[in-house]
């Protein structure tokens, strides 16, 4: 299995290490210190051994901060997370905040005692974080502790070793440009800015840049390292000569030095010692990284990372790879609710259905000889009330079957070189509730409200995602998620500058993958979720319009439960959208299946809706 069910959240160790980190802060001469999920490389999945937040609090989620002040433990988590995190921690020691609404700036802003002396690792923080920080503590007469050695890892007796996952080629094949010519790219842009070196401290930039993937985080194939690239082209990468096989190491030396990790900072004084002038992104390179470039004489330059938005704007070789990936997906999906349908309510649990998903899409892999390489993320499979979990995770301890009259959710996702997939269904175990099937019949009219839309160039994801939640609105209900977010090529799961939400300031550019995945959850009732993965068009003439208007191409192919659909409460477009998607979900993937009962199965899932 690509996943584990064990449970590795440790509430019961929350009161005696916050207290042995109080009393190391005391020692420093700091009152309190923030602890963000983040690593070094400012990624969303970290490797084991940058678990820290949840060594120290118990919570797993991936995003999160723990605020620790002397009489005040706050782990601040989104809306996704509450329920987990109520599970999840010692509550007799933490107390929960709002990631989103009342972030740890805003909450030391408005509740920070006087002249408080809050610690942080610097490595651990972005430029922009640290602006905030600063500005809140000095409005109450405070100030920021910048530590040399993060105090958790001291205490932290067991910190597993840094990850060595092996590093492999991304050929033209699948990345669809060469290294050199993205390695240019960057240059032209560092000059455009005014620096002499760019910084990549992205694992993901450095993974696109460079057309190479590792295996050092969960489920994501970036491998952590940072590079160096000039104004005039030339290349540092600084990565762990070990993760590298001899294929990759002779690779890699023709477009750029190889260089040790530990090097790195060094490699980064000398630079603004000789240079002067380094580019940087302040929202994902690490504060330490900015502190030394000034220590040393030279000049910051803050830019955008130049590689987001180029890795985001997919190129047709790698939306045609994105497009047999989810074909393919779409295959081992429907193989996969076959089984499930044929089992009597009761008879499996969600652990049985995330083995039975992930061996359907091995064997897809196999028979289409474009082997799963890991799952894009964990498998969320939830029945009944764990469905209203948004992030739930089976573990053996909270494992249970799918019962009839209930609802099942299950979100996954592949990783094939050619591409990253995520999909969600919702699907009926027995005879459904009716609210149940009333709410998904207004999940599924966002859903198709995101995949007709036509809208100008200029567009972004904040103007996008009311289409989508207007009709739950009129209900009297909504979701504490985002409605999507962008999707990496053989890449990470959430991929961003794009994203579909009240957060998505981006402009939506032709060729960004997004998920379209509007939902509701009843705590202690249900969960639904529907997920497709759309691609953006570019803009075209609409007849007697104005304006050339961009849309979305649907790349997800598999049946939505018609079981869960009322249909009186869809308008005869919302019907025929639905119908023609079925209809051309059948005919893609029956190529692509050999089973016959799976055959009959499709065929019977994607009839049109009845009158």
């Amino acid at each position: 299995m690509y996943q584990s069910f064990d449970v590795t959240s440790t509430p019961q160790f929350g009161k005696e290490r916050v207290a042995a980190l109080r009393a190391h802060l005391a020692q420093a001469g700091a009152d309190g210190f923030l602890v963000p999920r983040a690593d070094e490389y400012q990624g969303e999945y970290v490797p084991a051994c940058a678990e820290r937040l949840a060594w120290l609090t118990g919570f797993t989620g991936s995003a999160g901060m723990a605020l620790i002040l002397p009489e005040r433990a706050i782990v601040f988590v989104d809306g996704r997370y509450v329920t987990q995190l109520a599970q999840q921690v010692d509550g007799e020691v933490f107390e929960g905040g709002d990631l989103i609404g009342e972030p740890p700036h805003l909450w030391l802003e408005r509740h920070a005692p006087d002249g408080l002396r809050l610690a942080i690792d610097p490595a651990l923080h972005t430029g922009a974080e640290v602006r905030k920080l600063k500005a809140a503590l000095e409005k109450h007469g405070g100030s920021l502790v910048l530590l040399k050695a993060n105090p958790l890892d001291r205490l932290w007796t067991d910190r597993p070793a840094e990850p060595m996952g092996r590093v492999i080629i991304q050929t033209d094949a699948h990345a669809g440009k060469l290294a050199r010519d993205k390695i240019a790219e960057m240059a032209e842009a560092t000059a455009k800015a005014g620096a002499t070196a760019l910084l990549v401290t992205d694992p993901q930039s450095i993974a696109w840049i460079f057309n190479l993937r590792g295996a050092d985080v969960p489920h994501t194939p970036n491998p952590l390292a940072r590079a160096v690239i000039t104004d005039e082209g030339v290349a540092e990468i600084f990565i762990d000569a070990r993760k590298l096989d001899i294929e990759a190491k002779a690779y890699l030396t023709q477009i750029a030095t190889i260089a040790p990790p530990a090097s790195f900072l060094e490699r980064v004084g000398a630079l603004a010692r000789e240079s002067g002038a380094l580019m940087i992104d302040p929202d994902h390179a690490a504060y330490a990284v900015a502190e030394l470039i000034r220590a040393e004489g030279g000049m910051v330059v803050e830019g955008a990372d130049p590689a987001r938005l180029p890795r985001a704007v997919k190129n047709e070789v790698e939306l045609e790879g994105a497009r047999r990936a989810h074909l393919q997906d779409g295959a081992a999906m429907v193989e996969f609710l076959t089984w499930l349908d044929a089992q009597a309510p009761g008879s499996v649990t969600e652990i049985q259905a995330v083995e039975k998903l992930e061996a359907c899409r091995i064997a897809a892999g196999q028979r289409m000889q474009n082997p799963l390489k890991d799952i894009s993320f964990d498998t969320i499979a939830g029945a009944g009330a764990h469905a209203a979990i948004m992030h739930y995770r089976v573990t053996h301890e909270s494992d249970a079957p799918l019962e009839a009259g209930t609802l099942f959710l299950i979100d996954s996702g592949g990783q094939y070189v050619n591409g990253t997939t995520d999909i969600t269904r919702t699907v009926a175990i027995g005879t459904p509730p009716d609210e149940g099937k009333r709410l998904f019949t207004l999940v599924l009219k966002g859903m198709i409200a995101l995949s007709t839309a036509r809208f100008p160039k200029g567009t972004r994801g904040v103007e996008l995602d009311p289409l989508v939640r207007i009709t739950l609105w009129k209900a009297g209900v909504d979701f504490a998620h985002g409605t999507g977010h962008g999707i990496g090529s053989y890449l990470s799961v959430h991929e961003g500058p794009q994203r579909i939400s009240r957060a998505g300031m981006q402009e939506i550019l032709p060729g960004m993958l997004l998920s379209n995945e509007p939902g509701y959850y009843r705590p202690g009732a249900f969960g639904i979720r529907i997920e497709n993965v759309i691609h953006t068009l570019p803009a075209a003439p609409i007849d007697g319009g104005d304006l050339p208007m961009l849309g979305f191409e649907t790349i997800t192919f598999c049946p939505i439960d018609r079981r869960l659909i009322v249909p009186g409460l869809l308008s005869p477009e919302e019907r025929a959208w639905l119908d023609a998607y079925h209809a051309e979900t059948r005919e893609k993937l029956m190529p692509l299946i050999e089973d016959e009962k799976a055959k009959a199965w499709l065929i019977q899932a994607t009839e049109p809706l009845p009158a």
